[in-house]
């Protein structure tokens, strides 16, 4: 990584919580850059939109029949348990 081309001011607060976060030998720029990209990385909002109107019918169906099954099998193993 290069020279810093600018300096930014953070509380004291938040200074410690990036030096919890800093691994070993890597600078504040390059704790935050993976910091920051881990976020990115994550947002909940990402998958959104990517499947098939289809795709996304076939998976709600798939999680329907599994709900179901759960339910099931536990209706039968509180039986069996009576």
């Amino acid at each position: 990584m290069g020279a810093a081309d600018e300096q930014i001011r953070v509380s004291e607060t938040v200074k410690r919580k990036i030096e919890r976060h800093r691994r070993e030998g890597e600078s504040y720029n390059d704790a935050l850059e993976r910091i920051l990209d881990e976020e990115d990385a994550g947002d909940f909002y990402d998958g959104f939109g990517r499947w098939s109107d289809k795709e996304a019918d076939r998976v709600r169906e798939g999680r329907r029949k599994s709900k179901e099954k759960r339910k099931r099998r536990m209706r039968e193993r509180a039986e069996d348990a009576a």
